[in-house]
């Protein structure tokens, strides 16, 4: 049983960290290289990120700064950026492709902090899933009599206080991050 509690509370914690890299994706008027971690370029053929064609660095706090390593990946880059949801268009100078983040609008914003407290639902929607499949799990093991009635309790119990944790855990993220977008 204590098996199955290591194994939600892992994945609970999998969860957090999924919900974290989202926030990180997430487009806030301040120049973040996160912005770019699911953009793949097409690098002779192969679909690469764009991390391991390019140098990132943010100069200023709203212009990212991609510097390609091969100098013929120029277009694929910009091509890439151009064809993603990030919503801004590259300027290529012929070395170096500047993304410039305009500022939030109040109504960008308001779209924002929606989109961050869904995200936040879906992560606890996952975790509740998570919480579910490990107590039928500890079922089935009282029901195979491997634990007994005090066992499950104790499990559901212990899982029960797991979920709570890791809840409050993903709104205290969601509450950072609309404050962090208010506040640029």
């Amino acid at each position: 049983m204590k098996a199955q509690i290591k194994e939600a509370e892992e994945k609970m914690q999998k969860t957090l960290h999924v919900l974290s890299a989202d926030f990180a994706a997430v487009r806030a008027g301040r120049a973040n290289p996160g912005v770019l971690d699911k953009i793949t370029v097409d690098y002779y053929g192969v679909p690469t990120p764009i991390q391991q064609v390019a140098a990132i660095s943010v100069p200023e706090a709203r212009i990212l700064l991609i510097q390609p390593w091969d100098k013929s990946s120029l277009k694929a880059i910009e091509k890439a950026i151009l064809a993603s949801d990030i919503g801004i268009n590259p300027n290529n100078d012929g070395s170096t492709i500047r993304l410039t983040f305009p500022p939030l609008t109040a109504e960008r914003r308001a779209d924002l902090a929606k989109e961050i407290g869904k995200m936040g639902e879906e992560a606890k929607v996952a975790l509740r899933s998570i919480r579910r499949d490990a107590m039928e799990k500890i079922k089935a093991m009282k029901k195979a009599g491997t634990i007994t009635e005090d066992d499950v309790k104790d499990g559901e119990k212990e899982i029960q206080k797991l979920t709570d944790k890791y809840c409050k855990e993903a709104d205290v993220m969601v509450d950072k991050k609309k404050k962090e977008i208010q506040e640029i």
